[in-house]
């Protein structure tokens, strides 16, 4: 099997949905007009970046990075990954790391001083995943749902 990563692009939107789908398997799909809008969005916004791995040119998992200009740390900029997903079938065969790993490529060119991501509680399975690949629970993460 051959593991490719790239970015995304409009084109690529019912995919990522369809991977989304696993992460929170509860939501509700939004509609294409909202997909799109959302899309749009994304694709503004300075320093993100969504990447999809591909495996024999299957889109197999996805990995979304933001990175932020900072003030501190010598002003180097940090970015922040969220919605990870590797299709179930495709879990423990090199493709969460290879996005992992096309992260941290982007985070370096960006000069950052640091990848940072927030996991659920209970997902051991993850977090074995995401100590072997260098991250280290080092910090305590708050969060505020709102409606």
């Amino acid at each position: 099997m051959t593991i490719t990563t790239r970015a995304a692009s409009e084109a690529d939107v019912p995919a990522l949905l369809a991977l989304l789908g696993q992460l929170h398997p509860g939501d509700p799909a939004p509609s294409a007009h909202a997909a799109a809008e959302a899309w749009r969005a994304i694709e503004g916004q300075f320093g993100r970046v969504v990447l999809l791995a591909e495996a024999d040119g299957v889109v197999v998992g996805t990995i979304d990075c933001a990175t932020l200009p900072n003030l501190t740390r010598g002003a180097r900029s940090f970015m922040l990954v969220e919605n990870v997903v590797v299709a179930a079938e495709y879990r423990r065969s090199g493709v969460g790391a290879a996005l992992i790993e096309a992260a941290f490529a982007i985070a370096r060119q960006a000069r950052c001083y640091k990848v940072q991501l927030l996991s659920r509680s209970g997902r051991e399975a993850a977090h074995a995943f995401y100590e072997s690949r260098g991250f280290r629970a080092v910090a305590q993460g708050y969060r505020v749902y709102l409606d």
